[in-house]
C-alpha cells in the first residue's frame, strides 16, 4: 500500500513553513540585543530545522506537528532576539493588564510544553505499544515535565559558567520563583495540548496511515 509516510515529495505547506522558519531564524540574528544569549536560545531550532528536514522522508511528521514546531520556532527566534525580558510584545501586554513584568518568557514555557507534549506524543504512538494504551497521556506529560526540568539544570549550568552574562538568558526579572513558574506552565501547556489535540492529532496520523487501528477485544467468558 503505498500510503503517505512512504511519500518521497514534500509539500507545499511543509516547504512554506521551513522557509519561513529560516528566514525568521536569520532575522533573529541580525543584530540581536545579545549574540550570546541569541545563539543560546535559538540553539533548538538550529539542530532541530536541519534534523526534520534529514528524516522528513523516513519519518514524514503530521501537518498539526510541522505547524506547531515551527510556531516554537519563530518564539525562541523572537526571544533570542530581544532576550524574553525585553520582548516588545510582552511590553505591551505588561502596560495594557498592568502586569508588574514581562511575561513573554511564561509564553515560552507554555509552548515548551504544548509543543513537545504533540512531538512526545507522535514519536510514542508510532514507535511504542503505547498507541492506544491508557497511559499515553501520562506519560507524554511525564516526559515534558522532565525535558523542562532538564532545561533549567542547563540553564543553572550556564549561569554558573558565564556567571553575569547568563542574566538575560535566565531572564528571571527578579523572580525567586521563577524556575517553578517555568515548569509550571510547561506542565499547563502540555496538558492543554493533551486536552484539545489529541483527537485532531490521532486523526491526522490515521489518514497518514503511520498507526494501526484498535483490535476489538474478544471476550473469553463462557456462555
Amino acid at each position: 500500500m503505498v500510503t503517505q509516510a512512504l511519500e518521497t515529495k514534500p509539500r507545499p505547506m511543509s516547504i512554506a513553513l521551513v522557509a519561513l522558519t529560516a528566514a525568521i531564524l536569520i532575522w533573529s540574528g541580525i543584530t540581536p540585543k545579545e549574540r550570546g544569549t541569541w545563539a543560546l536560545e535559538t540553539l533548538p531550532v538550529m539542530l532541530g530545522l536541519p534534523l526534520a528536514l534529514a528524516t522528513a522522508k523516513r519519518f514524514p511528521l503530521s501537518m498539526l506537528l510541522c505547524v506547531l514546531l515551527a510556531i516554537h520556532a519563530w518564539i525562541l527566534c523572537i526571544g533570542g532576539k530581544y532576550t524574553y525580558a525585553e520582548v516588545p510584545a510582552g511590553f505591551w501586554v505588561q502596560e495594557w493588564f498592568g502586569l508588574e513584568r514581562n511575561h513573554y518568557d511564561r509564553l515560552g514555557h507554555f509552548a515548551q510544553g504544548f509543543v513537545p507534549a504533540i512531538l512526545t506524543r507522535e514519536i510514542l504512538m508510532r514507535r511504542s505499544p503505547l498507541t492506544h494504551s491508557r497511559w499515553l497521556g501520562f506519560l507524554t506529560g511525564s516526559v515534558c515535565l522532565a525535558f523542562i526540568a532538564l532545561y533549567e539544570l542547563l540553564e543553572w549550568a550556564t549561569a554558573a559558567l558565564w556567571h553575569e552574562g547568563a542574566s538575560a538568558f535566565l531572564g528571571t526579572q527578579g523572580d525567586q520563583w521563577d524556575t517553578q513558574a517555568d515548569m509550571m506552565w510547561c506542565l499547563i501547556g502540555a496538558v492543554v495540548a493533551l486536552s484539545l489535540l489529541s483527537g485532531w492529532h490521532r486523526k491526522q496520523l490515521q489518514q497518514m496511515d503511520v498507526i494501526q487501528q484498535p483490535t476489538a477485544k474478544i471476550s473469553t467468558k463462557s456462555r
